[in-house]
């Protein structure tokens, strides 16, 4: 296949994790999806929680390494359950890991052509193994794309400054858990779950699209879940799949749909049950 579509996934009598590690982690590993692609863009019409801050300020996109680090790391306990536990979580990095996912940061900057700057987000200060990798073949790659200006910030940092001055960042490039906490700040700023699609790339093979939010069991039946998230990710895939005309079309019925009609992208709110939510999307593609 070219493309999955993948459902929000999660029910409340699986252990938490299952899912996760036999579905999702899974299908990352085995397909070999090494970028996750989080674009971060708070539409027209759509409230932010962030003063004084509009469409303008919030545009950009986080490319999270998708395959490695904590968790492809190993681990496990020693004397589990005892007052002289252990427990050892490893992070693996590997120079190629790391320079495919740098390299496809500095190629998506370069293509998306807005500020062409490029930010590295790790935590050299301290985990400097790890970040001293990230940081130098940042820097070493960079020399293949002088057309593109660097930053760096320490992951703490980069989460104030994304609620501080959101405007400051055109592409941001991470590793796998940083990627995994800096995207769900940029879902509350973009207006929620409700409207957070992402991708998992591999650029050479089978790629896939979901909505960044889970299945939300407590609202099962109630037709009161934004689409929105799920129908963007339908747009990514689009996108990704070289239909420019389809994905250009439906990212204006998806603005259209958020500045014209929806009091709320939250669950509930939207004036609009799930069904009448897509269904004015395709009134709007009409």
């Amino acid at each position: 296949m070219d493309a999955i579509f993948l459902g929000a996934i999660g029910h409340p009598d699986v252990t938490p994790g299952i899912l996760e590690k036999e579905i999702l982690l899974r299908l990352r590993f085995e397909l070999d999806l090494y970028i996750n692609l989080r674009p971060v863009d708070l539409f027209p019409g759509v409230d932010t929680h962030l003063k004084d801050k509009g469409p303008e300020d919030i545009d950009f996109v986080v490319v999270r390494e998708n395959s490695e680090g904590m968790y492809a790391g190993g681990g496990g306990f020693f004397k589990k359950g005892t007052p002289d536990e252990i427990a050892i979580q490893e992070s693996v990095n590997t120079r190629k890991g790391v320079e495919r996912c740098v390299r496809y940061a500095y190629e998506y900057c370069r293509k998306r052509n807005r500020k062409k700057h490029l930010t590295l987000c790790a935590k050299t200060n301290v985990l400097i193994y790890e970040s001293d990798l990230w940081f130098r073949v940042f820097q070493e790659v960079h020399e293949d794309y002088p057309d593109i200006t660097i930053n760096y910030q320490h992951v703490d940092a980069l989460c104030m400054w994304m609620i501080k001055n959101p405007e400051q960042f055109d592409v941001i490039v991470t590793n796998n858990l940083f990627g995994d906490i800096i995207t769900d700040i940029g879902a509350i700023i973009q207006g929620g779950l409700g409207i957070a699609a992402g991708g998992n790339i591999n650029p050479e093979g089978t790629s896939m699209f979901e909505p960044m939010g889970g299945s939300a069991p407590k609202y099962a039946g109630l037709g009161q879940v934004n689409p929105l998230a799920a129908i963007a990710a339908a747009q990514m895939m689009l996108h990704y799949l070289g239909e420019e005309a389809a994905a250009a079309k439906l990212l204006e019925a998806i603005k259209k749909v958020v500045k014209e009609k929806l009091a709320s992208l939250d669950a509930g709110k939207m004036g609009y049950s799930t069904a009448e939510v897509g269904d004015l999307v395709v009134g709007s593609l009409a």
